[in-house]
């Protein structure tokens, strides 16, 4: 009987490595890919690139905390404005090019079910709070005065002004959150696809183009939703 025992124990303990959850305790992931603007975001800006480097420490092998920077770019689509020499004057289509660049800070729960160790293709979601710093640079080699409103610009002006006022560049910091998850290939290094959704809340535009946090008359939000779908590794 001792012997049935034994042999039962070395059984298990051979056989347990195999099918037991991942046990590291730390993860680094290097990716990229492209971002969609959502709604009527897709409207100021079209599909850009999206750069992201991050960590994750797990708390046990299936629950972990991941700190992620991840770095943005869309550029607007070539759209024209109505410029004209004096205010109220003959008025001429001019181009206007725009870009946004965004730098952000994620802190996301890392959930991964149990997956034997002899599996190659594995899973994982995420989600979690983000601040996002969202930088918008307007350039046009129009002068004179034009009418011009896109919130996601952070330019509103219903009323005439000199093309300067709505040029150069403007930026907000904003919270936001995010949710997804992946898919992963490999053993000690893995190859993983990525998918997720932001939502990004930030300023209300006043009629006469300044960005507040909260006013009592304003124009439009800039509250703004995209979806990255990344490629990457983790190790």
């Amino acid at each position: 009987m001792r012997r049935l025992i034994l042999i039962f124990l070395v059984l298990v303990g051979t056989a347990a490595p195999a099918l037991a959850q991942d046990d590291k305790k730390y993860d680094v992931n290097i990716g990229g890919g492209a971002m969609f603007p959502l709604g009527s975001y897709k409207d100021s800006f079209d599909t850009g690139g999206s750069f992201n480097i991050g960590a994750t420490y797990f708390i046990n092998p299936m629950i972990g905390i991941q700190g992620e920077y991840n770095y943005g770019k869309m550029s607007g689509p070539e759209k024209t404005i109505l410029v004209s020499p004096t205010p109220g004057g003959i008025t001429s289509s001019q181009l206007i090019q725009s870009n946004q660049q965004m730098n952000n800070f994620l802190f996301d729960a890392v959930i991964r079910p149990p997956q034997p160790r002899d599996r190659i293709v594995g899973g994982y979601l995420l989600g979690g709070l983000g601040l996002y710093h969202r930088q918008v640079q307007l350039t046009s080699p129009a002068v004179g005065f034009t009418t011009f409103c896109d919130p996601y610009w952070y330019v509103c002006y219903p009323a005439a002004v000199s093309v300067d006022n709505i040029l150069g560049d403007r930026s907000s910091n904003d919270f936001g959150i995010n949710f997804g998850g992946g898919l992963t290939f490999g053993h000690e290094v893995k190859f993983y696809i990525e998918a997720r959704y932001h939502y990004v809340w930030g300023p209300t535009i006043n009629a006469g183009g300044v960005a507040t946090p909260s006013a009592s008359t304003t124009t439009a939000s800039t509250n703004a939703s995209y979806f990255p779908l990344l490629f990457g590794v983790r190790f």
